[in-house]
């Protein structure tokens, strides 16, 4: 099993070589997805559009942590794969505990903090006299899930770099079937409302994480959790650190940016809020899929680049940038045309409908690039460029997006004027992405020629 997966990699015509790995990483993206979709779409159900608002405000807080997951799953993915190319396995075991046992360490130390300061967190970043009871509920139980969280994310990606695609689908798969199943019973039967929206996702989370747990403590995985192989040896720390800081940045920047563009919707009340908080949702069909192919195509441009082989690694770009380009053309068009429909299913409230409707039509304004940008992103990660990676982080959702949000606010301070500011920092951004990959390549791959003999 370990020797056939790696031969994918290694050996397989590029097509079904990406293809392979890209797969079952946009099903993964799906399945998350369709978690995130779920609870927004059941609480809807509930025809509270505070209860929206309350869970899209809170939605952000909770994203903080998905991003700790990104930290290890992105950093380990580019540590292991790039290890895994050159053949030094006991570094890749080494890397894979190292992300394991910090990532649950600081996934306990959060819980503990989230739980006591959920109320004050939520004012922080914009709940209402009217939300806060709803949002301050929903974040103090998903706090108790953050160490899974934070386990699932990690491993969800970091078991893709040994060549396990299909196993991480499946993990992804069965804690949001969970998650899925559980939200209309918790939420509608039951009339839990928000807080059975925190505790489907909970559990989720928990599932998800075991069914990793279990593989990586299985014969099947050549990874470990060991503590045994656990070390803060400063090559394999930083080693993730350096793709793993920028790649959370980058989540966490984008946490950010949805806290100040929903401070700065609420000054015009709760309602365009919630309409925002949908047309994100919507927006998110076409993201997710098209993360999917970005972070599916990283540990195979990973493992060539540790294995030295320059033409194969640009083979794998050229049709995963193709790939990803057709993609973006289609769901452009399913978010923009089937914007109405998707709109409506999260909200009936005719006001808030309506803004959900204008912001997905103009969020999706970006979507013929995304897949292009992502994988881009994941091209710069897999070759441990961590100063390239670090600069697109740092500007996509932070220098390019905070100084147009801003300006946006100053000059006009309508509600579809500040919705902009996403497709106008996309588009900057994956320009900023391609020359950046192109300084990268040149560089990274003129060291690797210079090492291998």
């Amino acid at each position: 099993m370990k020797d056939k997966t790696q031969q994918i990699f290694r050996d397989a015509p590029v097509p079904k070589a990406v293809l392979t790995n890209v797969i079952p990483s946009i099903v993964s993206m799906l399945m998350v997805l369709v978690y995130n979709l779920a609870d927004t779409f059941f609480i809807g159900q509930t025809k509270n559009p505070l209860m929206v608002a309350a869970v899209s405000i809170a939605t952000p807080a909770f994203l903080l942590f998905m991003a700790i997951g990104m930290l290890f799953g992105i950093g380990g993915t580019s540590m292991i794969s790039r290890m895994l190319g050159e053949g030094k396995k006991d570094i890749a075991k080494k890397a894979s505990s190292f992300c394991f046992w910090t990532g649950t360490i600081i996934g306990v130390i959060s819980l503990v903090l989230v739980s006591i300061f959920s109320a004050p967190i939520c004012r922080l970043i914009g709940a209402s006299d009217a939300t806060i009871g709803y949002a301050s509920e929903y974040l103090s139980i998903v706090a108790l899930g953050i160490p899974f969280l934070i386990i699932s994310n990690s491993f969800s990606n970091i078991i893709r770099s040994e060549g396990q695609a299909t196993v991480a689908m499946m993990g992804m798969i069965i804690g949001n079937i969970i998650n899925i199943i559980l939200d209309p019973l918790m939420i509608l039967v039951l009339g839990w409302n928000v807080a059975g929206a925190a505790i489907a996702t909970v559990l989720g989370n928990v599932f998800s994480a075991v069914f990793y747990i279990a593989h990586l403590l299985s014969k099947k995985s050549m990874l470990s959790i060991n503590p045994k192989d656990y070390t803060l040896d400063k090559k394999v720390s930083l080693g993730v650190l350096a793709i793993g800081i920028p790649a959370s940045l980058n989540s966490i920047l984008m946490s950010v940016s949805n806290i100040a563009i929903n401070t700065f919707m609420s000054a015009h009340g709760d309602i365009p809020v919630a309409g925002l908080g949908v047309a994100m949702k919507v927006n998110m069909i076409a993201v997710m899929l098209l993360i999917g192919v970005g972070t599916g195509i990283q540990p195979l441009l990973g493992y060539c680049f540790g294995a030295g082989n320059d033409k194969r690694y640009k083979a794998v770009l050229k049709f995963s940038l193709c790939f990803a380009f057709g993609l973006s053309i289609i769901m452009t068009c399913v978010c923009y045309f089937g914007a109405a429909p998707l709109a409506k299913a999260f909200l009936d409230d005719n006001e808030a409908f309506g803004y959900a409707f204008s912001f997905s039509r103009i969020y999706i304004l970006s979507g013929p690039i995304l897949g292009i940008l992502f994988v881009f992103m994941n091209a710069i990660q897999s070759m441990g460029a961590a100063i390239p990676s670090l600069i697109l982080s740092v500007s996509r959702q932070g220098i390019i997006y905070f100084p147009i949000l801003i300006t946006i606010n100053l000059v006009s301070n309508s509600p579809t004027h500040l919705a902009m500011t996403q497709p106008m920092t996309d588009y900057l951004a994956m320009i900023l992405s391609a020359v950046l990959f192109a300084i990268a390549y040149k560089k990274y791959f003129k060291l690797k020629r210079g090492q291998t003999p």
